[in-house]
């Protein structure tokens, strides 16, 4: 959602975004955009009727729930490479862990990780304080450059992109259990970083300032 009048703090936020965007590529300092989904679980309640020759597949409307998933998603658009971390809950100490993933066993050797997320509360340095001693906390802050998409921004995000795919090729169907939904996960994201998709971006600071005139305040 975009705020619909004047915004001061949203236009600071969502161009400071784009000029981040804007830069070329640094394998010392990769871009990361990070965001987070839910995906239920569900079987079948009665078995599915295939396709046929002059028949459509057939699912029943009734399902089993067997309860849900969360999934971090980590993309690297300029590297056409993405992550996904599948875990039982959405916590700051979660989102923590998934961070530090991201700096040791990801992208070990970068100098810094440019890290893009959007205000979700548990999206803050503080929730590596919660989950590490402070100076393991400390050492993890000091590898990442953190931007924060505008509040109501955060399709500025570009894993919110990610996720759409995500979401339309592979978890937009019922997956039954954790083992399935690790199974397609995994053999999806393996498939795309061999294909090395990138995300093409060309919405610049001068774009916004052109196409969204009304985000800006007006001087007298």
């Amino acid at each position: 959602m975009i705020p619909p009048e004047a915004n001061a703090d949203f236009v600071a936020a969502m161009e400071a975004v784009l000029a981040v965007y804007a830069r070329p590529p640094d394998p010392t300092r990769p871009l990361v955009c990070f965001d987070e989904c839910g995906k239920d679980l569900k079987a079948q309640a009665r078995p599915p009727r295939p396709a046929a020759p002059g028949r459509l597949a057939q699912e029943d409307a009734e399902y089993v729930r067997h309860g849900s998933v969360n999934g971090f998603v980590a993309v690297a658009p300029h590297q056409g490479w993405r992550h996904v971390l599948l875990t039982e809950r959405r916590t700051a100490r979660d989102f923590a862990q998934a961070v530090r993933g991201l700096i040791d066993e990801q992208f070990p050797t970068a100098e810094r990780i440019v890290l893009v997320t959007d205000n979700l509360n548990i999206h803050r340095p503080g929730a590596l304080y919660q989950a590490f001693p402070p100076a393991e906390a400390w050492r993890l802050l000091s590898k990442i450059e953190w931007h924060y998409t505008p509040v109501h921004g955060s399709w500025l995000n570009l894993a919110e992109l990610e996720l759409s795919v995500l979401q339309r090729q592979c978890w937009g169907r019922r997956l039954p259990d954790r083992d399935t939904l690790v199974q397609e996960t995994t053999a999806w994201v393996s498939e795309r970083n061999a294909a090395h998709v990138g995300i093409a971006w060309r919405f610049t600071q001068a774009d916004a300032r052109e196409r969204l005139p009304w985000l800006y305040p007006q001087r007298e």
